[in-house]
C-alpha cells in the first residue's frame, strides 16, 4: 500500500499532530511518502496558461509538480492536511492546487484519479475547518476523485497542543482513531467507486470536448481526451 501526504504547511503543530495520529496504524504497512509545503511545494502560479495550451512540462514549476503527481498517481491513499488560515485553506496549499488546473476534468484530468481515496484533515481555532477543506476538496472532486472523506476540529481555546482541554484532546484521538480504522478497512487491490456527481461532470465535460474538436482538432485537451478513448466508449472509471 501507498500512502501520499501533502502537508499544507512545515510547522510541527496541530495539523500535524493529527496527520501523524492518523498515519499511526499504517506505518508499518504502508509506504509512505510526505511533501511539506512550501518547502517541497512550486511557487505562485503566474498565469501563464501554458498548461492548459501546450503542455505541462511547459510550467515553470514543472519539475516540482510533476515529482508531486507522480507520487499521488502512485498512491492508493492521499492525505491532505491544513489548517484554516482566514478561514481557508494556507496559501502554500492553494499555490499548488492552481498548478493542478489542467488536470480538472474540462482540461486533461488523469484517469487514476477517478480509482483514488481520499483523506483531508483540517483543524482552526474557532472557524473556518470547513472552507479549508472544500477549498481542497473542490480540486479533487474535479481530479475525478470521488471518494473523498473530511476530519475537522475546531479548538475552540488553544492553538498548543499541551495547552488544550483534555476533553478537546480526547475528541480530536478518537476522531482520527476513527478515521484510521476506516481507511484500514478499505481494500485497495479495488478502485474506489465512481459517484454520481464526477459522472455527471465527465458526461458534461465530453460534450464540451465534443464541440471544441469541431471548431478546432488540434486543440490540446480535444486531443487528450479523444486519445484516451473518452469521446467513444473507454470511461476512467473502468479498468482497462
Amino acid at each position: 500500500m501507498k500512502i501520499t501526504v501533502i502537508n499544507g504547511t512545515e510547522k510541527h503543530g496541530i495539523t500535524y499532530r493529527l496527520k501523524e495520529m492518523f498515519l499511526e496504524p499504517f506505518k508499518d504497512k504502508a509506504e509512505i511518502t510526505e511533501f511539506y509545503l512550501p518547502k517541497d511545494g512550486p511557487g505562485f502560479c503566474i498565469g501563464c496558461t501554458q498548461c492548459f495550451l501546450t503542455y505541462q512540462d511547459r510550467c515553470k514549476d514543472a519539475a516540482c509538480v510533476q515529482k508531486i503527481e507522480k507520487a499521488m498517481i502512485e498512491a492508493d491513499l492521499l492525505v491532505f492536511t491544513s489548517p484554516s488560515y482566514v478561514k481557508h485553506t494556507t496559501g502554500a496549499m492553494k499555490a499548488l492546487l492552481d498548478h493542478f488546473g489542467y488536470r480538472w476534468m474540462p482540461h486533461r484530468p488523469a484517469k487514476e484519479m477517478f480509482g483514488k481515496r481520499a483523506l483531508i484533515i483540517t483543524q482552526s481555532l474557532g472557524a473556518g475547518e470547513k472552507s479549508a477543506a472544500k477549498d481542497i476538496k473542490d480540486s479533487l472532486s474535479w481530479w475525478g476523485i470521488s471518494y473523498i472523506k473530511n476530519t475537522h476540529f475546531k479548538l475552540m481555546s488553544e492553538i498548543h497542543w499541551d495547552k488544550l482541554p483534555e476533553k478537546k484532546k480526547g475528541q480530536m484521538t478518537r476522531g482520527m482513531a476513527k478515521a484510521a480504522r476506516r481507511f484500514g478497512a478499505i481494500d485497495y487491490s479495488r478502485r474506489a467507486h465512481t459517484n454520481l456527481v464526477t459522472k455527471a461532470k465527465f458526461y458534461a465535460v465530453r460534450m464540451l470536448q465534443t464541440g471544441l474538436g469541431k471548431d478546432n482538432p488540434e486543440y490540446t485537451d480535444f486531443k487528450y481526451w479523444k486519445a484516451n478513448g473518452w469521446l467513444d466508449k473507454v470511461r476512467p472509471w473502468k479498468a482497462a
